[in-house]
């Protein structure tokens, strides 16, 4: 493939691993996966939580077309997919957990309206406790906070995380 392809293929599979995700973070994490993804909404007792084997298991594609495309004669095509999803991985970890969940110590703030926004609609999926009634499932995208604010408001079910010091309001 021409360079031009690689790169739009690179780019093209970067955008649709937010899709993915968001269909694996509402259905897969939120569903039958939420044995592990249960720790990632509970306050985390050390450097490493049950939630974390997902970056594991999703890594795994990256690597097979990587090795596949650099190593197994699959193709350039096999390398910028790796590469997309691998690149994807990057910004994940850089927003969702060390920025959002501040999992390595910085100084970063948020500053900037697009940023601002996906903090908040993280944070905002995070008031829920339970694996039902939570909000933006999205890492990259995200509706706006008051949209989300009133989805919440909204749902009877699952139970929305009080400030610290309080009681779960029902």
């Amino acid at each position: 493939m021409a360079t031009p392809a690689l790169l739009a293929l690179f780019i093209l599979t970067v955008a649709l691993m937010e899709g993915f995700a968001y269909v694996m973070h509402r259905w897969v994490m939120h569903g039958p996966g939420w044995f592990l993804h249960a720790s990632h909404h509970r306050p985390r007792t050390g450097m490493w939580e049950l939630n974390d084997l997902y970056f594991v298991i999703f890594a795994a594609p990256s690597i097979l077309l990587l090795l596949g495309g650099v190593q197994w004669g699959w193709g350039d095509w096999a390398t910028a997919a790796g590469a997309g999803i691998a690149a994807y991985g990057a910004i994940y970890l850089g927003f969702h957990d060390i920025i959002v969940h501040r999992r390595l110590a910085h100084h970063y703030v948020p500053r900037s309206a697009y940023m601002k926004r996906i903090v908040q609609a993280h944070r905002l999926h995070h008031v829920v406790e339970t694996r039902e009634g939570n909000v933006s499932f999205g890492f990259l995208v995200a509706p706006s906070p008051e949209v989300l604010k009133r989805q919440l408001a909204n749902m009877a079910e699952g139970r929305i995380r009080a400030a610290r010091g309080t009681k779960t309001l029902p």
